[in-house]
């Protein structure tokens, strides 16, 4: 790692979008972006990969109230419930002996402390989205009718790579608001071992999850996190 790497300007990074733009590259009509990496020697090749079979979780508890709603309904006779009269089943409808309680979570997906997937259609540049369809094909009560995230209905089956930036920088966390840089992600590989590769989707380790829980929670949009001059080389790498 050098402390002088060079940075790109805002023109550099306002470039990229012309420079690194996959429109066209899978078809006019492709709806799937990078996904296309993933192909089918690509999760063949990562299933090869598996040794152990061990599942390792990467969930946390939600702990951002402002994001999420919660509801709690307990209903101890299910013959209460509003709208029994009309269940099919008439035995329902005099059944006093069992009840339930539900639970009821209202979340925004799109926040950055909440993982979720954002499909091609969830960015505009210019009024336009990934291969250059208009934005008013997302309408508010039909949805999006171009690059959607049904397109990824399939599923993504491939190689996760961590590649491990806290100990790069031999540290704990790196601080809110610090960006990982490519020499960041070439050094994780050369101490790991590893090589990204087409296709392979590139988990960071910041040390987030730590700081979180020794230190407090922090803004979603303040922790630490990819830097812009990361997309030149995932480009290059094929990754995402």
């Amino acid at each position: 790692m050098t402390a002088d790497r060079p940075m790109p300007t805002q023109d550099d990074v306002l470039g990229y979008f012309n420079t690194l733009s996959n429109w066209g590259r899978w078809g006019d009509d492709d709806e799937c972006g990078t996904l296309n990496h993933i192909t089918d020697d690509v999760r063949a090749a990562a299933a090869r990969a598996v040794r152990h079979g061990r599942s390792v979780s990467c969930a946390w508890e939600i702990t951002v109230p402002q994001e999420m709603e919660r509801s709690t309904t307990a209903c101890p006779c299910a013959a209460d419930m509003p709208g029994a009269e009309n269940m099919p089943v008439a035995a329902f409808h005099a059944d006093r002996r069992w009840g339930f309680s539900s639970e009821q979570l209202q979340i925004s997906f799109h926040g950055n402390t909440i993982t979720h997937l954002d499909s091609p259609c969830h960015i505009f540049w210019d009024g336009m989205m990934y291969n250059g369809r208009s934005h008013s094909l997302v309408d508010g009560a039909t949805g999006s009718a171009w690059a959607a995230v049904t397109a990824a209905a399939n599923g993504i089956v491939t190689r996760g790579v961590l590649l491990d930036v806290a100990a790069v920088r031999d540290v704990p966390w790196l601080e809110p608001g610090q960006g990982v840089h490519p020499d960041d992600l070439e050094e994780a590989e050369r101490r790991q071992g590893v090589r990204v590769r087409p296709g392979d989707a590139v988990l960071l380790r910041t040390g987030f999850g730590r700081f979180r829980h020794e230190g407090g929670v922090v803004d979603g949009f303040a922790q630490a996190g990819w830097h812009a001059s990361c997309l030149p080389w995932l480009h290059e790498r094929g990754s995402r």
